[in-house]
């Protein structure tokens, strides 16, 4: 089938499940099997959003996954339109690149999971929304998730070992704001992660702070070249020291090289 059939298969399975809603909310719903209409008009507007996803219709696609999840959040059935609205963050993210709705969606998928007490869950969309809002410049949002997701984990056994990363994360978003800041955090999440200060990530967070004290360029990229040598680091960690490391005086206008 062409995407054009897709698309006519998509629209009319749209209509049939329009028209099981308005079935269902009709007078004599209960007699006449109103949430079977209901499960029915879920199902069509979930094949309606692949049909339009291979397509490639990507706004047709995410209003059938927005209708489902009015429906599903009128059932009171949180976790299944929480895996909705991550379905639409991930168009929004990958296919329309629309970062701010992809953070919205994820925001709201995460608070869906928190009310049926999935934190697993919540927790993954929440580091997605952090990770974006510094990209975006949106320093002090992606502290508060990364500093609260830490916290939640360096108490589980089977989790504690991540939240060094989200501290590390957090000590950077509050690097690029201010280095006082930096180092008040750090003293912080040492305190409240004793296993912290062990960590590499705290090691090098303190050379960097040593070297932009120093407005010592070479032994902030000598610390940051050790580090990769070992933990490669990605693209995220990458630009968040890079905005650090044109704060040196003098280093504004380098190649934005950390090598």
């Amino acid at each position: 089938m062409d995407n054009a059939g897709k698309e006519r298969e998509a629209v009319q399975l749209m209509a049939e499940a329009e028209k099981r809603v308005k079935a269902s909310h009709s007078f004599l719903r209960g007699l006449f099997g109103g949430n079977t209409r209901i499960e029915e008009a879920c199902e069509m507007y979930n094949r309606a959003a692949n049909m339009f996803k291979m397509a490639k219709n990507w706004s047709e696609a995410i209003n059938c996954l927005n209708a489902a999840i009015d429906i599903y959040t009128d059932m009171g059935r949180f976790t299944i339109a929480a895996k909705h609205h991550i379905t639409i963050a991930e168009i929004y993210e990958t296919e329309l690149v629309d970062i701010e709705k992809a953070i919205a969606h994820y925001e709201q998928s995460a608070d869906y999971y928190k009310g049926e007490e999935s934190n697993s869950s919540a927790n993954k969309c929440l580091l997605k929304v952090a990770a974006y809002a510094a990209q975006l410049e949106q320093y002090q949002k992606a502290i508060e998730i990364y500093e609260q997701v830490g916290a939640n984990t360096m108490d589980n056994p089977l989790l504690k070992y991540s939240a060094k990363d989200y501290f590390f994360k957090a000590a950077l978003c509050h690097f690029i704001v201010d280095e006082l800041n930096a180092k008040l955090a750090l003293e912080k999440y040492e305190e409240m992660f004793p296993a912290f200060t062990d960590s590499r990530e705290c090691k090098l967070l303190k050379k960097l702070l040593e070297a932009h004290e120093e407005q010592n360029s070479e032994a902030y990229t000598e610390a940051v070249k050790e580090f990769d040598s070992i933990s490669r680091l990605d693209q995220w960690l990458t630009t968040m020291l890079l905005r650090i490391k044109k704060s040196i005086q003098g280093d504004g206008e380098g190649d934005g090289d950390l090598k």
